[in-house]
């Protein structure tokens, strides 16, 4: 008699998850992709030199083509194009509310000198007088003449387009009231001031001119000025950097074209504010 035995497999008990517990899966990782760094390492520093090479062509070649391109009043005329950009912007916002920082008497520095244009041809002090164009007739005035409107002083930062500055303390008769005194005979845009012997000259517009700490200035840190800073009159205005500052006034002219201007027609900035 024989039997049959019935294998019975064996039941591996499954853990069933809990209601309410959360199921965490176990991470799947990846195997790293091999990758050949010597490679790709050439392969990017090739694409770096491309990328570097045609950027490099590209400015030498704008930068050739800015060189070439005709000049106004000595600068290449995109080069003058940004700068009255410059100029219509700061105008737009000039206010002569708008006032140059004041100092104090300790902080005023050693004068010092740049800048001789202008300066080099024998001046007799006793014999100057300024010349005012454009008002109602020509106008001869002594330094005396100067002295007597309203005087003002002031401590203000005199700022070079170099990168130096100093702090002046200065002593003068504002432009603006001369203006008022003689008046342009037309409705003047702009002042030109030139040196005695014309060697050097700086053109203003007129809101400038009118800033009420723009002087006509006789006195520097307590003094007369000397002669190389500008005696017997200067123009002292801080708001504009050095180039503008002319010593030695001989003539002031009212006039609604835009005046040259020394250092404009070498190239720098007109406006030359800040």
């Amino acid at each position: 008699m024989s039997e049959d035995h019935d294998e019975v497999a064996e039941e591996i008990p499954v853990a069933e998850p809990v209601v309410g517990e959360p199921v965490v899966e176990e991470p799947v990782v990846e195997e790293p992709v091999a990758v050949d760094e010597t490679k790709e390492l050439r392969r990017l520093t090739r694409r770096g030199f491309f990328t570097m090479g045609v950027a490099a062509a590209a400015g030498v070649a704008t930068w050739k083509w800015l060189r070439t391109r005709p000049r106004v009043d000595g600068l290449q005329w995109p080069f003058r194009r940004v700068l009255e950009a410059n100029e219509s912007i700061a105008r737009g916002y000039f206010s002569t509310a708008r006032l140059s920082p004041t100092f104090r008497h300790s902080d005023v520095t050693k004068a010092r000198l740049n800048g001789r244009i202008g300066l080099k041809s024998p001046i007799d002090l006793e014999a100057w007088r300024l010349r005012i164009e454009g008002a109602a007739e020509t106008v001869l005035l002594t330094i005396d003449d100067i002295k007597a409107l309203p005087q003002y002083e002031m401590i203000t930062e005199l700022r070079c387009i170099e990168g130096w500055s100093t702090i002046v303390q200065w002593k003068g008769a504002r432009l603006a009231d001369l203006m008022a005194k003689f008046p342009p005979l037309n409705d003047a845009e702009f002042v030109s001031l030139e040196t005695p012997d014309r060697g050097y000259y700086v053109g203003l517009e007129l809101e400038s001119a009118l800033h009420p700490q723009t002087l006509l200035a006789y006195e520097m840190n307590g003094a007369p000025l000397p002669l190389l800073h500008g005696a017997p009159l200067r123009l002292a205005i801080p708001v504009k950097y050095g180039i503008k500052n002319l010593k030695r006034i001989g003539t002031i002219r009212y006039t609604k074209v835009r005046p040259a201007d020394f250092w404009a027609e070498r190239g720098y900035d007109w406006y030359a504010g800040h």
